[in-house]
């Protein structure tokens, strides 16, 4: 029987298949790194937001408040603290250490005093700066949960916000019901977890499945929230 010769691609399906390969790519490339890449860069100025639920504009807040929190923190806690500020749907997690009340309060304070934060998560807690090797754990834990949403295939990994810090893992993201149900049981079952905060935000069956309808955005390039 003769074989029908293959169709042609045509330049779009090209570029699509490159841009594909560039973001699996990029997300083998950011396992280590702890942060899940959302973006695909190279287009004009600047960057197509990919298979996230937050609007475009929402995007850039959170960019640029993870940058004020971290630049005001700073300013506060010198060599007795250790924290990490992490902004997603404008809602500022803080997690790590510090060594008073006094000061976990008044970081607490100064995140919530930047422009367009909606709320503050704080899990600052009182003990002494953890070391580089616990970080480095928390990495790879971090990296493990994000593997396993992929090994899953439940729901787009890229819907789930994940943050570790000394083996709690924390959640965020826009996701249904069966999708925050299925990140926690994941997450729960990875090895060296000690523990699973979900800070998700649970968004009807109708509603994720509009927003997954939208076409990808642009957005202005700058740091990753």
């Amino acid at each position: 029987m003769t074989q029908p010769s293959p169709v042609p691609q045509s330049p779009g399906r090209r570029t699509v298949r490159g841009l594909a390969a560039i973001l699996v790519a990029a997300t083998l490339a950011s396992s280590l790194s702890g942060c899940f890449p959302v973006v695909a860069a190279g287009v004009g100025a600047g960057v197509l937001v990919v298979a996230d639920r937050r609007t475009a504009g929402t995007y850039t807040e959170d960019q640029s408040i993870s940058l004020k929190a971290g630049q005001r923190i700073g300013h506060i806690m010198g060599e007795r603290s250790h924290i990490n500020s992490t902004s997603y749907n404008r809602k500022v997690l803080l997690t790590g250490e510090t060594d008073s009340e006094e000061l976990r309060a008044k970081m607490e304070e100064t995140v919530r005093g930047i422009a367009n934060v909606d709320g503050v998560y704080n899990e600052i807690k009182i003990a002494p700066p953890t070391p580089f090797t616990s970080r480095s754990a928390d990495t790879f834990i971090t990296s493990k949960v994000k593997g396993r949403f992929v090994d899953a295939n439940k729901f787009s990994a890229n819907h789930v916000k994940v943050v570790t810090e000394a083996g709690v893992v924390y959640l965020l993201g826009l996701v249904t019901q069966r999708e925050a149900d299925d990140a926690v049981q994941i997450a729960r079952t990875t090895g060296d977890v000690r523990k699973v905060v979900n800070l998700m935000e649970i968004i009807s069956d109708a509603q994720a499945k509009d927003i997954d309808a939208k076409p990808p955005q642009s957005v202005d390039d700058g740091p990753r929230g």
